[in-house]
């Protein structure tokens, strides 16, 4: 019997998650951001970069959990999903380095360190279910 949801779950929470940031950051910019972040969006660019990233987040997301229920695309989509959680581990890592700590950033690059950790794991773990 293969074990499928543990093997799952990365990709599925990792999923979940990046959509509702994606959504949260991209819907209402120019509402949320001041709240959350104290910094006001009200330049058309800035908006449309937020709407681009959320477009990313959603995208990438979808094929995340694409990835948990399709065999055939589990293994990319948890490669993906490990190079964007190193990737934005580290972005947020110069930036402490660079910037000064955050606690809710740090908090953020700590969790995308696990899930980067936690792909890896599954990717050798789980490496005879690929192309199944």
């Amino acid at each position: 019997m293969e074990r499928k949801f543990p093997r799952n779950l990365q990709l599925v929470l990792s999923g979940i998650i990046v959509i509702l940031a994606g959504l949260f950051y991209g819907l209402h910019p120019s509402y949320v951001m001041p709240l959350t972040f104290k910094f006001e969006v009200e330049a058309l660019a800035l908006k449309n970069i937020f709407r681009a990233i959320m477009g990313i987040y959603l995208g990438l997301g979808i094929y995340w959990l694409m990835g948990a229920f399709r065999q055939e695309l589990w293994k990319s989509a948890t490669l993906c999903n490990v190079l964007f959680m190193g990737g934005i581990a580290s972005g947020r890592l110069i930036s402490l380095l660079w910037d000064g700590f955050g606690l809710p950033f740090f908090v953020a690059m700590v969790l995308e360190l696990i899930f980067m950790v936690w792909g890896f794991y599954n990717l050798k773990a789980f490496k005879s279910y690929v192309g199944k």
